[in-house]
């Protein structure tokens, strides 16, 4: 995969993703968008994506999680996406899964909040957002996927809400990718 194609598809993915957020009913929530993710299943296509990103912006982060390398990548300028500035772009390394399609497959929002477990972000997300009760309780078309994803050296616990449709998906998290990163640091 080129990252002329992967940026070609980008107002597609724009189109999509935002309906998505909408259908959630996040868009009015005032979330910042941290960045966005793609999917790849081949080592090559990875490290083609990350030659040509490194054009683009700086690596702030190498780290192993789940097992595979992700490379984060702060970009010179940001991706706009609707009303979000998307200023990093997540590349994950292939794993075990293979994906229908590579390409663009997920965007991650903040909810600031002191959540340091799944439970906690959901009571905030309802708190903020009370219709998103019956997507968390399954009463949607929406798979909704819980996690506590953590690189070896990340001290910042950043729970995450992934809410699956259609091959597109939104997370939701505490804490935005760049201060996951600083927190390796320390």
């Amino acid at each position: 995969m080129q990252l002329e194609s992967l940026l070609t598809s980008w107002s597609e993915f724009e189109t999509r993703i935002l309906a998505l957020v909408d259908k959630l009913g996040l868009t009015e929530l005032g979330l910042e968008c941290d960045h966005a993710s793609l999917r790849v299943n081949t080592r090559e296509a990875a490290e083609q994506l990350a030659t040509g990103f490194a054009s683009l912006g700086d690596v702030i982060s190498n780290n192993i999680i789940n097992g595979r390398p992700i490379l984060i990548f702060k970009l010179n300028k940001p991706l706009r996406l609707g009303p979000f500035n998307v200023p990093c772009i997540e590349l994950p390394y292939p794993g075990s899964k293979q994906y229908p399609n590579d390409g663009w497959e997920h965007i991650e929002l903040v909810l600031p909040c002191g959540a340091t477990d799944c439970d906690g972000l959901e009571q905030a997300l309802i708190a903020k957002s009370p219709a998103m009760g019956a997507v968390l309780a399954g009463d949607s078309p929406f798979k909704v996927k819980r996690s506590s994803p953590q690189g070896e050296a990340e001290r910042l616990p950043n729970p995450t809400l992934a809410f699956g449709l259609d091959g597109l998906t939104v997370k939701v998290h505490p804490h935005g990718i760049e201060a996951i990163v600083a927190s390796e640091q320390v």
